[in-house]
């Protein structure tokens, strides 16, 4: 959606203390994994009905989400009008019946990195696990094969790499918490560190 579209200018779009680039800076702590696909599997556990684990084509047999969304990232900036393209987490949510104690998600990525959301937050129909940006391919550096985009948060929720959804009744910090992030992360409150 333009900005004509919405009436919205781009400044109002803008949490507080952010600034517009058009470029989409890569950030990541570590190295950017190999994966390979033969190999890679989507784990979905925890207080579910439906525990299980799916390899890269049958995640890709649940796309067809597509999510027009600016993102903002703690250190200050926020890219506008980013198209992702891949499975609605709506879709996960309904394959794996959470039961009624899981309201919290813990989100596991390669090299054991994790990240802490509420399932309010998640189950929404504006977040998705994305295959594609833009229209094309994610870049490994930017999560390839499998990058949660959670548009509302601030962006280091939205995790590179994805290998797990782990469903629970108690909220653990992620590796980003633990080190003294904010523990949910809204831009528009500014919810930088804890």
């Amino acid at each position: 959606m333009t900005d004509a579209e919405s009436g919205l200018t781009a400044a109002s779009r803008l949490p507080p203390g952010q600034v517009v680039t058009r470029k989409w800076p890569v950030l990541h702590y570590g190295t950017t994994p190999r994966i390979d696909l033969a190999r890679w599997r989507l784990t979905i556990s925890g207080s579910v009905e439906n525990p299980e684990s799916l390899d890269f084509t049958q995640v890709e047999s649940l796309s067809g989400a597509v999510v027009r969304c600016d993102i903002h990232c703690v250190t200050r900036w926020s890219r506008l009008d980013n198209t992702f393209e891949g499975v609605p987490f709506t879709a996960i949510v309904a394959r794996a019946r959470p039961h009624p104690d899981a309201r919290f998600v813990t989100v596991h990525a390669e090299f054991g990195f994790t990240a802490n959301l509420r399932l309010d937050d998640l189950d929404r129909p504006d977040v998705l696990l994305a295959t594609r940006h833009d229209g094309a391919i994610l870049t490994a550096d930017h999560g390839w094969p499998l990058r949660l985009v959670v548009p509302h948060l601030y962006f280091w929720k939205s995790v590179k790499w994805v290998r797990g959804i782990e469903f629970g009744d108690v909220e653990r910090p992620g590796f980003w918490e633990r080190n003294g992030y904010h523990m949910r992360g809204d831009p528009w409150r500014e919810e930088r560190y804890g």
